[in-house]
């Protein structure tokens, strides 16, 4: 599919929302995350949205002792990412921004079914589309979900919301001279093993030759920063 270069896809996990609460979700980060992405669609741009379930349950935890099977748990996980959907959705409406979102799972009363062109309709009447319940299948991330559903609408990018400025050579919370990677190949990300995504998120990027971005979000105005080139936004690429 052609690429649309206002059409982006943020990822960020279900732990950033709750925030130093450690679990559940934080309204006051809610506002915040709203308040960043209004002023993305307000600049034109077109946004789609994919959060994980960490904050509620992560499927590789809960089956690690064996009682929870694995694809038992996984599903617990994208149940976890729908009531983040819903949320967000909330809390964009609450902002004046329309929203929809969409579930890999059918749960008719809660949310669309997840169908690509629908989805883009919605991207261009302007609305933020929500991908709830990762891929619908159980051994895939919502890293992984991200990144196909960022490539089966058209994004021109995934961008990976987390609280650094981007990629480091060092991990900069413990060596003063970590210095920020502007610039980084799919293969560097995968040999190095660079926990930006999984792998398997990394490879089908590679695949679909789609930029991933990795930037702190919760730094007021960065994103907007990033979208408009701004020489002072602070981020990572990896393509």
């Amino acid at each position: 599919m052609k690429r649309d270069p206002k059409r982006i896809l943020i990822k960020f996990s279900g732990e950033a929302l709750a925030g130093d609460d450690g679990f559940g979700i934080n309204t006051k980060i809610l506002k915040f995350l709203a308040d960043e992405i209004k002023s993305v669609i307000k600049e034109g741009f077109e946004v789609a949205i994919v959060i994980g379930g960490g904050n509620f349950i992560r499927g590789v935890s809960a089956a690690k002792d064996g009682i929870i099977k694995r694809t038992s748990g996984d599903y617990m996980g994208m149940l976890a990412t729908v009531i983040n959907a819903v949320a967000m959705q909330e809390a964009l409406e609450n902002d004046g921004v329309g929203v929809r979102v969409q579930s890999a799972i059918k749960m008719e009363e809660i949310a669309e079914n997840f169908i690509v062109r629908r989805a883009i309709r919605h991207l261009e009447k302007g609305r933020v589309v929500i991908f709830a319940a990762g891929t619908g299948n159980p051994f895939f991330t919502t890293d992984t979900a991200g990144v196909l559903r960022a490539s089966e609408i058209g994004a021109s990018a995934i961008i990976k919301a987390t609280k650094v400025d981007g990629i480091y050579d060092k991990d900069p919370a413990k060596y003063e001279d970590a210095k920020l990677l502007k610039e980084i190949s799919y293969e560097d990300a995968l040999k190095d093993n660079i926990k930006v995504m999984d792998d398997t998120a990394i490879a089908l990027a590679r695949e679909n030759k789609l930029p991933i971005i990795v930037c702190n979000m919760f730094k007021k105005g960065n994103l907007l920063k990033i979208l408009k080139n701004d020489p002072d936004a602070k981020y990572s690429i990896v393509k």
